[in-house]
């Protein structure tokens, strides 16, 4: 039945199509029909509210909004992705069919009650949200449908087990030595006394009194408690690598030694007083730490090539029409 309707709208769009670009009323109506997939049509306006869903384009309209046509063209690479992701499930759902899998009402019915339950709580809810989104019921409940049967044809086709071998992971790491650099880092603990203005000197005062106490023998934890403002009144100090200090910080942290507190470091907005706990000089993370990390990746990467093939297949296999 699909095949011989699939032939059906072939032959329609070999001889009616030049009578329909040849009548101003019938292009318009054409002008709604962006891809044929097999025999499912894809319009413009599918396109659009795909893509509208996560708020992309409200999104893009932000972020260019003296740019127009900067942002002319970002919203025609997002629509052409919207469309290609379409695409890309109308043959999944197509593929679905061909293999025979068969999806019971009464599936359906019981992930569209959990998916009225998991993000709408009950139905009510849901037709108040479905009806000032302009989607009818029936709509959803075949948007539920879709989603499950794409995700499980993706899990039974991309997502199987890929085992990641140790040596993949080891020749990963040698030759990406680049992203696992780790700068000089320090672990600080931090008094800061904010200024009231640039010209207050109260501050640098105080920060010099509570230095004294300090090394009179009062505890740096004891001092933070009682004066440090914002939040580095914690025990125990954050790792900071040297480049996420401001040059100042930096400057005075690193010329530390561990168990050593900085004199006063005055700054236009703040004064600090500066203990530093441990240093960690440059050096590349070991792959003992990364190993899961590195195997994610892999993983990763060897899904998306799997995907892609398994895409590029069913296309081969496709009829599909974009209309220009």
């Amino acid at each position: 039945m699909r095949a011989s309707l699939m032939k059906f709208v072939r032959l329609i769009l070999f001889f009616a199509l030049p009578f329909f670009l040849a009548q101003p009323l019938r292009a318009e109506l054409a002008d709604g029909v962006k891809v044929i997939v097999n025999d499912t049509v894809i319009t413009y306006e599918q396109i659009q509210d795909f893509v509208e869903q996560g708020g992309a384009t409200e999104s893009l309209q932000r972020q260019y909004a003296g740019q127009p046509d900067v942002y002319s063209q970002k919203l025609a690479e997002l629509l052409n992705d919207g469309m290609e992701q379409l695409v890309e499930r109308e043959l999944i759902l197509h593929d679905f069919d061909v293999e025979g899998y068969k999806l019971p009402d009464s599936v359906v019915d019981e992930l569209v009650q959990d998916r009225i339950r998991d993000r709408f709580g009950d139905r009510v809810t849901l037709m108040r949200t479905l009806q000032a989104q302009g989607i009818t019921f029936e709509e959803f409940r075949k948007e539920v449908r879709d989603q499950w049967i794409e995700a499980q044809m993706h899990r039974k086709n991309v997502t199987q087990e890929i085992i990641i071998s140790p040596f993949k992971v080891e020749n990963y790491y040698q030759t990406h030595q680049a992203d696992f650099k780790v700068e000089d880092e320090v672990q600080l603990r931090m008094i800061v006394l904010n200024k009231a203005t640039s010209a207050d000197t109260n501050t640098i005062a105080l920060a010099n009194e509570i230095l004294a106490k300090i090394r009179a023998g009062a505890t740096f934890q004891e001092m933070a408690t009682v004066y440090s403002q914002g939040s580095q009144q914690k025990e125990g100090g954050d790792w900071y690598e040297r480049s996420a200090l401001r040059k100042e910080l930096s400057d005075a942290a690193f010329a530390l030694k561990p168990g050593q507190v900085s004199d006063v470091v005055d700054t236009p907005e703040s004064d600090y007083i500066l203990l530093v706990d441990q240093i960690h000089p440059a050096h590349i993370k070991p792959l003992g730490d990364i190993r899961d990390d590195i195997e994610k990746t892999l993983r990763t990467q060897e899904q998306t090539r799997i995907e892609k093939q398994w895409i590029d297949q069913l296309k081969r296999k496709a009829f599909i029409r974009i209309i220009p």
